[in-house]
Parts: structure tokens; C-alpha cells; sequence
């Protein structure tokens, strides 16, 4: 754990302010979930993700997905990659996700893009230098809130993603949704 040098009183009700500089580096937005931990004398606030919660299913649907698909498939939070399947997973694991994606999540919109029809390709994480042909997003919406997004990617030339792939991917999205009804 590491030490930032700042201190702060709680005040009569057991409210804490946690500082905007924090709050901005590890991307704390107001009405986020945080989840509470103690160890002994420790007080441990974590940014709670429900799709991280999981973990075990998510990780086997990714891989499942891109088994089926023959893509790359990808599940995230509102915040990171939490898991990716198939070829260039490394790339992907663990990164935050970019504010393009961010959008389509905000958005609750499907996204498909082909590069060989002129698409756009979003970059899924920050600091995105993987060259992705064609690409589904499918973001995951519980209870009105967005909790995440499902993605299927190809870097072959001049893929496109079908019809099934995109069947795949929001039943994917809707199994994961379910989870949290």
C-alpha cells in the first residue's frame, strides 16, 4: 500500500472526503460503488465491479466466446479490461478501457464496425496500438446501469463480423446481464 501524506477528519456522521486528485487517478466518479474492506487496523476502499464479482463465470464465457466466434473476445467493467480470450489477449488484459468505449457504454448502444466497409474501429483501451479489422461491442445493462461491455475482435485483413457473431455476443452480454436480476 502506499502512503500519499494526506489526512483526513471524519466528520460527526462518518463521512470521509476523498480528495479530486485521488479520486482522478484512479478514475472515482461521483455515484460510484465503492466496496469497503478492513484487515485489522486497515481501512481498504476498493471501486466495486460487479462483472469482476464474477470472476470464475466471466472468464469462462470469455473463453467461451472466443472459442465459438474464432475472435478475440473481450469482458469489461466500466473501468478495465477484466478479461480477453484468443489471439492478442496480452494486448488487453487489464488496461483501462479508452473514452471511446467509455461513450458506447454511456450510450447503451451495440457497436459493429468492418475496416474493409469503411468502419471505425474504436480503441478499446487507453494506449490501444492493436490493429483491429473488425469489431462488436456489446455493452452489458443490469437493472438500467451499465455495468460493462462484451467484444468480439479480428485482426484479419478485410474481416467482417457476421450475423451470428453478432447473435453471439449479445446473448453473451444478456447471460451476463442476467446474472444481476
Amino acid at each position: 500500500m502506499k502512503a500519499t501524506g494526506i489526512v483526513r477528519r471524519i466528520d460527526e456522521l462518518g463521512r470521509v472526503v476523498i480528495p479530486k486528485e485521488i479520486r482522478r487517478t484512479l478514475r472515482i466518479k461521483d455515484g460510484d460503488p465503492l466496496e469497503i474492506f478492513t484487515d485489522r487496523d486497515e481501512l481498504m476502499l476498493k471501486k466495486y465491479s460487479p462483472i469482476a464479482t464474477l470472476e470464475k463465470f466471466s472468464e469462462g464465457t470469455t473463453k467461451s466466446l472466443s472459442d465459438l466466434s474464432g475472435c478475440l473476445a473481450v469482458i469489461c467493467d466500466t473501468d478495465e479490461i477484466l478479461y480477453a480470450s484468443g489471439d492478442g489477449r496480452k494486448d488487453f488484459a487489464k488496461k483501462h478501457i479508452s473514452s471511446a468505449l467509455e461513450q458506447i457504454m454511456k450510450d447503451r448502444r451495440s457497436y459493429i464496425a468492418n475496416r474493409a466497409e469503411g468502419g471505425d474501429i474504436v480503441p478499446l483501451v487507453e494506449d490501444g496500438q492493436v490493429q483491429i479489422t473488425a469489431q462488436i461491442i456489446v455493452p452489458i445493462v443490469a437493472g438500467g446501469d451499465c455495468l460493462g461491455a462484451v467484444s468480439l475482435l479480428s485482426d484479419e485483413e478485410g474481416a467482417r463480423m457476421e450475423a451470428g457473431a453478432v447473435k453471439l455476443c449479445r446473448l453473451t452480454a444478456d447471460i451476463l446481464a442476467n446474472q444481476f436480476m
